[in-house]
């Protein structure tokens, strides 16, 4: 399945949203169509190669346009936006030269048509009413079809398709203001009532388009402020690398750079790529990918993140990753992708866009009819003056902007503290939390478990530690490592296992040097019938507390234990007290024995754990909990957590787990540091308010503005400026929560 990412040009509203789904959703073979109003760009996948040059016609029909020009096929084979700032730029520029053309030309429309109701002006002001609507009219005409094109255009290839949206309505308002007042100037005498020149509205006209613009020129520049999360991370790549070639020094592209390339990094620069230190020390600066707000100190052998900053250290590293595998590009990804997707509140608004523009012009036509046979003296003028106020008041661009913008802020807040969030409606669910469940080793714990204690029995520790790790070193399990580890701290050397065999949450088992060797927990010891009568042994298990016991079994008998030890992370503790303090149950779920898993629950502060739990149990517990009616989220590191992450209704990664559990969940800690989790939830409280209260104020605006509109109570001008704040106003409530604290 390939996946494409669109930049759109043309759209205005929620009602442009619906259209472009609904075009693009009928071509053959596309799925998923999501367009996103804040960002301007529509994303679809396609089980095959699309034909973007038919999607692009179809949809320029309808008056918008695909800017295929700005697509970049990635290595990954899907495709993204590029960034072209300049012609972003180059839509602000036009839009300004026809705002400040407007203001320019509208004003005096303004002004005269105002002052022309005082005595004290028209002394001064040397010509007749009729003369005077003739100057208005030259002055509004460029206002209307220079300033005012964007809105016609549109309207009349809308026209043509049946359909209608925001600019249907502001051409439809204004055109009717400006052609009744064109009529009534060029042919007075028909429009004369008891001898009275007509009143014209082409201050009506002008102001509406004037204000409308300038609403687009501030919601424009919010808008771009909203993705200003991405730009920050994309601007985190240098343009260059020093590389090191053959004792030399050679500055390059960041594109021509090459994985186990060695690169020089000095005091203060950034890092270009991600690698593993070779040479040289340092601290580094991690804070925009991780949200770790303290430097990192790096030793030889220490991984570095492309986009970091090296503080005051020099060092060489050797290249591990390149351009979208780097883990900013996948984190810049990510951060696209959850602010191009929607979240399920957004289906209400979607429903009511589909039905809002041609609602509101049957209200204005109803309106217009209502006024023209009911109202009392200058009922034509009456009913124009309202039809006119109830199509410019209303505004669907507040309700498709709502959601997005919040999205867009929200998600790259949470980017920013290290918080990865896959889509809108992981987002939206975090909200909901009401238990969150713990795997223990590399969740809790550092995951770096090492050998802290050997108890021999009829042999030598030498000996007992060169089988046993002998047997360990095929298993890619965390307490096989330490073992492993251990013997090559005290310089063993290992042998070939000629054959081996994992017991899944149990040990292994093989044969080493010709002998039967089992190690593994106290329960296949128990399932074998090996003998654990000795004292010393039942002392060693009694005191292990929160620690991890091996048994040694060579040849059927018990020949020794291993101590492991893995340390909690500093931020278990805490993390667990602020998830308690919001009133969130806490779960662990361990393979150890029931005395560990007590001791590390007593140590966190869990309200419950499970112990001697297989990786298929893991998933089961999550589903016996919803059962319960709680919404669980699961947070694990390990490929035997992702059974349980898929299960969970949150599924949350460590960021320096397995791929598979962070491909599973549906939020990534980049750090893996605890307490971000209730970050998350935080985040997700934050966004769905300002959400909520984004659809709450477009939706009581446009429900209280519309009806006083239709009851003659809101001047036209008014309702314009009503309408192109309510867009701003939308945007700037969803930017105050880049300065929120989660």
């Amino acid at each position: 399945m390939r996946s494409y990412t669109i930049p759109v040009d043309g759209m205005t509203c929620a009602s442009c949203v619906g259209r472009i789904e609904k075009i693009i959703g009928r071509q053959e073979g596309i799925k998923n169509v999501a367009v996103n109003l804040a960002k301007e760009n529509v994303t679809f996948q396609s089980e095959k190669e699309a034909d973007l040059t038919a999607i692009a016609a179809a949809v320029e029909e309808y008056g918008y346009q695909l800017k295929l020009e700005r697509i970049e096929k990635s290595s990954s084979s899907k495709f993204f936006a590029g960034k072209n700032e300049n012609e972003k730029d180059e839509f602000y520029e036009t839009l300004k030269k026809d705002f400040f053309l407007a203001l320019i030309l509208t004003l005096p429309v303004f002004l005269i048509s105002m002052l022309m109701e005082y005595e004290f002006f028209l002394y001064a002001w040397h010509f007749t009413y009729d003369y005077t609507n003739k100057i208005l009219l030259i002055l509004t005409t460029p206002v209307m079809f220079i300033s005012g094109r964007r809105f016609f255009a549109v309207f009349i290839r809308n026209i043509r398709r049946f359909s209608v949206e925001m600019n249907s309505l502001v051409a439809i308002g204004t055109a009717a203001a400006y052609g009744y007042s064109v009529l009534a100037t060029l042919f007075p005498f028909e429009f004369t009532l008891e001898g009275k020149i007509p009143h014209v509205y082409f201050e009506t006209a002008g102001v509406i388009i004037t204000l409308i613009l300038m609403g687009k020129l501030l919601e424009h520049r919010a808008k771009r402020k909203t993705n200003d999360a991405v730009k920050k991370l994309i601007e985190l790549q240098p343009k260059t690398a020093r590389i090191l070639r053959n004792g030399i020094e050679e500055e390059i592209l960041l594109e021509q750079l090459e994985k186990d390339q060695l690169v020089v990094i000095r005091p203060g620069e950034k890092i270009p790529t991600d690698g593993v230190l070779v040479s040289g020390s340092s601290s580094v600066d991690e804070s925009m990918i991780t949200g770790e707000s303290l430097p990192v100190d790096k030793q030889t052998g220490s991984k570095v993140i492309g986009g970091t900053i090296n503080k005051i250290g020099s060092f060489n590293f050797r290249v591990t990753e390149v351009g979208d595998n780097t883990i900013l590009s996948q984190i810049i990804r990510l951060v696209e992708q959850a602010q191009s997707s929607k979240p399920p509140i957004q289906k209400l608004v979607d429903k009511v866009s589909e039905v809002f523009v041609p609602a509101v012009i049957v209200i204005a036509a109803l309106t217009f009819l209502g006024w023209l046979f009911f109202g009392t003296q200058n009922s034509f003028i009456s009913a124009l003056v309202n039809f006119v106020a109830v199509l410019i008041v209303a505004c669907p661009c507040a309700l498709g902007l709502a959601t997005p913008t919040a999205i867009i802020v929200g998600t790259g807040l949470g980017a920013s503290n290290g918080i990865l969030i896959r889509d809108g409606e992981s987002l939206e669910s975090a909200e909901k939390i009401s238990t969150v469940v713990f795997d223990k080793t590399g969740t809790l714990t550092e995951g770096k478990p090492a050998v802290s204690k050997v108890i021999c029995l009829d042999i030598y520790e030498n000996d007992l530690i060169q089988i046993a790790a002998s047997l360990e070193k095929k298993s890619e399990h965390p307490l096989a490592n330490a073992v492993v580890e251990y013997a090559k701290d005290k310089n063993i050397t290992l042998s070939e296992p000629e054959s081996f065999q994992s017991v899944t949450g149990f040990g292994v088992t093989g044969i080493v040097c010709g002998k039967a060797v089992l190690l593994g927990n106290r329960k296949i010891m128990e399932e074998k019938a090996i003998k654990l009568n000795d004292e010393s042994i039942s002392e060693f298990v009694s005191s292990a507390q929160d620690k991890t016991v091996i048994y040694v079994v060579i040849e059927g008998s018990l020949k020794g234990l291993l101590l492991i030890e893995d340390q909690l992370k500093h931020t278990s503790k805490e993390a667990v007290e602020i998830l308690t303090k919001m009133k969130i149950k806490t779960v662990m779920l361990t393979g150890d024995n029931k005395l560990i898993a007590k001791a590390i629950a007593e140590k966190t502060g869990l309200s419950y754990f499970h112990a001697e739990v297989l990786p298929n149990e893991k998933a089961e517990i999550v589903k016996q909990l919803q059962a319960k009616s709680e919404f669980v989220a699961m947070v694990g590191d390990g490929i035997n957590d992702a059974p349980a992450l898929a299960q969970a209704n949150l599924g949350i990664a460590i960021g320096t787990g397995a791929d598979v559990a962070i491909e599973t969940a549906q939020i990534t800690l980049v750090k893996g540091d605890l307490r971000n989790v209730a970050k998350a939830i935080n985040l997700s409280k934050k966004t769905l308010s300002a959400i909520k209260q984004n659809l709450f104020w477009a939706f009581i605006y446009n429900v209280v503005l519309i009806p006083l509109a239709a009851a003659g109570l809101l001047n036209p001008m008014i309702a314009a400026l009503a309408m192109s704040l309510s867009s701003v106003s939308v945007v700037t409530n969803s930017l105050r929560l880049k300065r929120t604290k989660i």
